[in-house]
């Protein structure tokens, strides 16, 4: 396999990395601070439950708060913190380290302690990263559920993890309306029938009903706990669980991806430092704009534990990424200076609709890097990106990159600003980090060439990047990413290697469509519908269909002002895929179904297009778009010209 678009020095590095994959991340490891160094750096005397950095003990809120704070630095910015009603916060290492010290004194003063899981059910506020980081240094397990999810969802969410509190808030902002999140709470523990503590951030000021003897408001709580009060870290083991994060369930029981206190420190302080080149000249210039929320892997990654344990500073954004008004993004970028920024393709695909005026409206020069994640970046997104975000500048680079809840986020990047810059190649999620071996199988485990699609695995020793098992069910671990490919790990994506090692990542492996034998990826004819001068974004799934087993249903959204017809998006289909794309419901619509993190609900489209149950819509950033989408599909039909 030839490496023609990495770096020497990022190939070297790679290269000596597979000759001693063990070593290699000993010395990484080593460059972080321990109370005491690990017996054995990697066990795989259970396969394929791995393990790494046996015997040793550390604490990552340690390493993100109080190395930083000890070596000077007390007072650089960690986190912006924005609202879209103008509210601002900036809070130093310092800052950071009073507030995580008095919360994790709380939170001892409440009975938690090492190994007890705590649940959070917060909106994108400092307070957020506050509980997260105070429940890392007691060594606690946190699991952080996402602040749109229903009552059901954080009720199986609680109920799994068996959690022993609950921190939350009464409510959160969104689009300018209060959002309750204490109801949900009390509701869900209703549900799971858990006896847990819960911690209440008033955030909003809303009159919530507070159970006496269960319930606490935080700042109240808090006037028993010091200024200045200091919580010693619980030194815990490196192979110790660090946190639990579901995934979203949408299909069955949510699986709880459990990742470990010292492997994923160790990966998320290396990966995110050699991706925006912390250790270059212009640290203390990197503002890193993280859109996702703590809810996510993203969030946890870009959001908290990536910057701090670099000594970097984050942005937060509460609200949606046009509101309250489309160039929203743009302005906090200027307005605090920011060189890095992660966001989901979906959201620029909404942002692209509003025109090129709005992100030329603002001074966007420090930009350095931008970081689609969460889905395949479509290539008339990454145009807009490359020539209207960036204006065209080499200096600001594009890095689409992957990675998975159960990888600790990306594990291929284009790249290193550290080593060498930038390589990327659109269509391409970049090169493996160091260590990390893909092969493609076909469907019999055979390895295929470069340039042959297939799904997407990986070989031992994996880096600790990936989890250890799925929490209180380890038997649904081994089927769920080790039994379709004996030794192999399955990703469950499908993809391809190119002549020069970049991999391309198509979609999940129910993402792909099979008509009448002939497998489509739903990226692929996503960006041919994008490519369509009237079209602002598409998505595309699979309709169950008698004769031929599935057909497309595709779901268009024109750009603002522009007009198409199911008649010409059909004919657009027809001449770049020919006859294989067989077409059974078209609509055209003002907006797509999404979560409120921006990513498309293709199960809805799914089940809209087949006439199933839509399932929960807790999750749904607007139900109007539902209904919109039910009026489409009752008015449309199969279409002519492609059946």
């Amino acid at each position: 396999m030839k490496f023609a678009f990495m770096s020497s020095e990022f190939l070297e590095v790679y290269r000596k990395s597979l000759e001693d994959p063990v070593g290699f991340w000993e010395e990484q490891a080593g460059r972080l601070y321990w109370k005491e160094r690990w017996v054995k750096t990697y066990d795989d005397s259970n396969p394929p439950f791995y393990k790494w950095f046996v015997g040793g003990r550390t604490n990552i809120s340690y390493n993100a708060l109080d190395r930083h704070v000890m070596s000077g630095r007390g007072n650089k910015a960690a986190l912006i913190w924005a609202s879209a009603s103008g509210e601002y916060r900036v809070l130093r290492y310092w800052d950071l380290y009073r507030e995580v010290n008095r919360l994790a004194a709380l939170l001892r003063g409440l009975g938690v302690g090492r190994g007890d899981r705590v649940a959070i059910y917060m909106p994108m506020v400092p307070e957020a990263m506050i509980a997260m980081l105070a429940v890392n240094r007691i060594g606690a397990v946190h699991t952080v559920v996402f602040s749109g999810f229903g009552a059901q969802a954080l009720a199986d969410r609680i109920s799994d993890a068996k959690a022993s509190l609950v921190i939350t808030a009464d409510g959160m902002t969104r689009r300018g309306r209060a959002i309750p999140l204490k109801p949900v709470v009390d509701e869900a523990l209703g549900i799971a029938g858990a006896d847990a503590a819960v911690l209440v951030y008033r955030r909003l000021g809303m009159d919530v009903a507070m159970r006496e003897g269960r319930d606490l408001w935080w700042h109240e709580a808090l006037r028993r706990i010091p200024p200045g009060a200091y919580a010693e870290p619980e030194w815990v083991g490196g192979d110790a669980p660090l946190f639990i994060l579901y995934t979203s369930g949408t299909t069955g029981k949510p699986k709880g991806i459990l990742h470990l206190h010292g492997s994923y420190m160790v990966w998320i302080w290396y990966a995110f430092n050699h991706l925006v080149g912390a250790e270059r000249e212009f640290r203390d210039d990197i503002v890193f704009f993280s859109t996702a929320d703590v809810g996510w892997i993203s969030g946890h990654h870009y959001g908290v534990h990536g910057p701090l344990l670099n000594g970097l500073t984050v942005l937060w954004y509460e609200d949606a990424p046009d509101y309250p008004h489309p160039g929203i993004w743009w302005e906090l970028a200027e307005t605090y200076g920011v060189t890095h920024m992660l966001f989901s393709p979906t959201a620029v695909r909404l942002l692209m609709k509003y025109g090129d005026e709005w992100p030329r409206r603002y001074d966007l020069s420090r930009l350095m890097a931008l970081y689609p994640t969460g889905e395949v970046l479509n290539e008339e997104a990454y145009k807009w990106l490359r020539d209207v975000v960036c204006g065209g500048r080499p200096s600001c680079q594009i890095a689409d990159i992957w990675g998975q809840t159960e990888t600790a986020c990306f594990v291929t990047a284009p790249g290193s600003m550290n080593l060498g810059g930038f390589r990327y190649k659109y269509g391409s999620v970049g090169l493996p980090y160091p260590t990390l071996r893909i092969e493609i199988l076909d469907d019999e485990g055979r390895p295929l060439p470069p340039g042959q699609k297939g799904h997407v695995v990986a070989k031992p020793p994996l880096p600790p990047a990936f989890l250890h098992s799925l929490w209180g069910d380890p038997d649904r671990y081994v089927r769920s990413y080790w039994s379709r490919f004996p030794g192999y790990y399955h990703t469950g994506d499908v993809g391809y290697i190119d002549e020069e090692g970049h991999l391309h990542i198509l979609g999940r492996s129910d993402d792909v469509i099979k008509v009448a034998g002939h497998r489509l990826s739903t990226r692929e004819v996503e960006d041919l519908l994008t490519s369509h001068p009237a079209v602002a974004e598409a998505a595309v799934v699979g309709v169950p269909d008698p004769v031929r087993g599935e057909v497309l249903g595709v779901f268009v959204v024109p750009k603002d002002g522009a007009k198409i017809t199911e008649e010409e998006v059909a004919a657009h289909l027809k001449r770049a895929l020919g006859p294989v794309a067989v077409v059974g419901k078209i609509a055209i619509l003002g907006r797509l179904p999404k979560t409120r993190t921006g990513k498309v609900m293709r199960r809805v489209l799914r089940a809209m297009a087949a006439g199933q149950p839509l399932g929960d819509l807790s999750t749904i950033e607007d139900e109007e778009s539902v209904e919109e989408l039910k009026k489409a599909i009752s008015g449309g039909g199969r279409t002519p010209a492609l059946s």
